[in-house]
């Protein structure tokens, strides 16, 4: 009796265990916060995971089949689909596998989520609480693409594709949640081979304004390089917390960097850098649009309204882009309105730096040229005494400490406008830039601070020439003290006698032609300009001081390790191109492309020492062949 008691107490006391183990794991997969996820979906993705099981363990029977000189009935087929009827809610598996052959890799589309679950890019956001993980994190299942080919993101159709120019991330499903919150992983492996024939020693990326004269003897010296550099990643993570809002944060990167230590003598070790980082909120039922961070400036050319990832870039290869291109890319607060998405207005207040030209001028007046750069201003005619100029500095915390930066009162400020119309993209902007030096007069022991006023306006479009295969873009900004909206970086300002930054009267510009002879290829053709002014003074001496002056002694230019300090008046450049997207499937696409541009650049003209006028130019040629393997696509 004690016994059959014992055992009983025993027995009571596991199935206690039981229920208690038991009543643990219920608590700890069934929380409140789980119990609020989505059924339907939760649902939906088990079916489709079932369904892909299922074919692959049909695919699986089949080949064992094959291997052991068996054929299958088409009775036992149609069995086996009668057996897997409950999984796809009266669909069979060989009913979505077809009666060929069955591939393990096919992945079946999901099904239709309710039209409560949040959009992001036409796919479903899942819920905060959706799953089994208590962080809200859940990888998307391989079911959200579609069975055969998945539809491509490589757009060659575009006359700025975002699958070249950038990483066309928009156009990719998510690869995971987080909470709320869809990430989409982009970018692509490059690898380009470049050929020059000036040696530039440069990588991936062409000093188009640095073309030596023939006085140098890397001139006719040809350059071979082969470069990896320009490989880029990009993270788009996106969150619709209502239905007419968006949020997004985007982070775009290469190896465009180069550490102190970098070299390509055994380890091309050269470090990532940040192309663009930066934070973006859509009201779409005010049409209200904000931008905080790293991208590209509103003064870019746009091939669609004023959004980020809709810039109107040139599929060229060169990571300098092409000369008469306008752009930089720079942090920056950017508020926008829209109109029906057809008229927009964008505002942009952007990070501001400047470039000086002070070669006519000495060096000698810098109290601390580790920290603190300036310039010997002699004085101008009718004057007396020399000026010191103070305009720049070595970088500090967090900066290059190895370069200078202008000193700026104030941000660049972009207002552009732009309208979408059935015949082309068409826009106008204005720019406002500021210019600060400190200066000692002459007889003076301290500083006086100046500020002068720069800036221009532009325009751009993008237009189809009577078919959609054939595209028009072009742009142009004209103003003083816009050189650095240029990629052959022409000067912003110079000196004028009492030690002040004046700006430089300049004209960007470019024109291209876009090609699609078919859906895998694309052609261009683009013509661009970058051309200065004079902004000079003569001084007492009788020389001339500045930038554009006549006066300099250039007769070195054309004789071999003769002295030249020719400033540049114009670039000039033509560049022919395309791409060729010729492999595409489950595991990626393969890209490549050839381009060669041609460039000239002239010098203001000078003389030879005996008064007869001197006018230096040279030239030079650049091929890129490139590939480019886009695993996401």
């Amino acid at each position: 009796m004690n016994t059959a008691a014992s055992e009983n107490s025993v027995s009571k006391t596991k199935l206690d265990t039981k229920l208690l183990v038991g009543t643990l794991l219920f608590c700890l997969f069934n929380k409140p916060a789980l119990a609020l996820a989505d059924d339907a979906q939760e649902l939906a993705a088990i079916k489709a995971q079932m369904r892909q099981l299922a074919a692959q363990v049909e695919a699986i029977e089949q080949r064992q089949a094959k291997r052991q000189g068996l054929k299958k009935t088409q009775t036992a087929l149609a069995g086996k689909g009668r057996h897997n009827t409950g999984l796809a809610g009266g669909k069979t598996a060989t009913a979505a596998l077809g009666s060929g052959p069955v591939d393990p890799a096919i992945r079946f589309s999901p099904d239709t989520p309710p039209a409560s679950v949040a959009q992001a890019g036409g796919l479903p956001l899942r819920s905060h609480s959706s799953g089994t993980n208590p962080f809200g994190f859940e990888w998307l299942p391989a079911s959200q693409e579609v069975v055969g080919h998945p539809r491509s993101a490589m757009d060659l159709a575009s006359s700025s594709p975002s699958s070249i120019t950038q990483t066309s991330v928009d156009h990719l499903p998510p690869v995971f949640t987080i909470g709320g919150i869809s990430v989409k992983l982009g970018g692509f492996v490059e690898l380009s081979n470049i050929a020059r024939d000036s040696n530039m020693t440069a990588g991936p990326a062409t000093a188009w304004g640095s073309f030596p004269y023939a006085n140098n003897p890397n001139h006719g010296l040809s350059e071979e390089r082969i470069s990896a550099q320009l490989s880029r990643m990009s993270v788009l993570m996106e969150a619709n917390p209502r239905k007419d809002i968006r949020l997004q944060a985007y982070i775009e990167t290469d190896f465009g960097g180069a550490a102190g230590t970098s070299n390509s003598v055994q380890i091309s070790g050269y470090t990532p850098r940040m192309r663009q980082g930066y934070f973006t909120f859509t009201q779409k039922d005010w049409g209200f649009h904000l931008l905080m961070g790293q991208a590209w400036s509103l003064v870019t050319n746009y091939s669609k309204g004023l959004l980020p990832r809709q810039e109107q870039l040139p599929a060229v290869t060169d990571n300098n882009q092409i000369p008469g291109i306008a752009f930089t890319r720079v942090p920056q607060i950017r508020i926008g309105k829209d109109w029906h998405e057809k008229y927009w207005l964008g505002l942009s207040i952007e990070d501001p730096q400047g470039t000086v030209d002070a070669s006519t001028f000495s060096k000698s007046c810098s109290p601390n040229s580790s920290s603190f750069s300036g310039s010997s201003v002699p004085a101008g005619y009718g004057q007396s005494g020399t000026s010191c100029a103070y305009y720049q500095n070595s970088g500090g915390v967090l900066l290059n400490s190895g370069t200078h930066y202008t000193d700026n009162p104030a941000p660049d400020i972009v207002l552009k406008a732009a309208a979408d119309t059935s015949f082309g993209h068409y826009e106008v902007f204005g720019l406002g830039r500021w210019f600060r030096s400190l200066s000692v007069m002459p007889g003076e022991s301290t500083t006086r601070k100046h500020t002068h006023f720069g800036g221009g306006v532009g325009a751009g479009l993008t237009t189809p020439l009577g078919t959609k295969k054939l595209q028009l873009a072009g742009n142009i900004l004209a103003g003083e003290g816009v050189g650095r909206y240029g990629p052959s970086l022409l000067p912003d300002t110079t000196l004028n006698s009492r030690g002040q930054l004046t700006p430089v009267p300049e004209i960007i510009g470019s024109l291209g032609l876009i090609g699609h002879p078919s859906k895998s290829v694309l052609l261009y053709t683009y013509g661009g300009v970058e051309t200065a002014g004079r902004k000079s003074y003569m001084g007492n001496d009788g020389h001339q001081y500045g930038y554009g002056v006549s006066d300099l002694n250039l007769s070195g230019c054309s004789i071999e390790f003769g002295s030249c300090n020719a400033q540049t008046h114009t670039l000039a450049s033509l560049t022919a191109g395309g791409w060729w997207h010729f492999m595409e499937g489950h595991y990626g696409s393969m890209m490549a492309g050839l381009q060669y541009t041609y460039i000239r650049k002239f010098a203001f003209k000078g003389n030879d020492g005996f008064g007869n006028s001197v006018s230096p130019t040279t030239f030079g040629n650049t091929v890129y062949v490139t590939f480019r393997y886009f695993p996401f696509q």
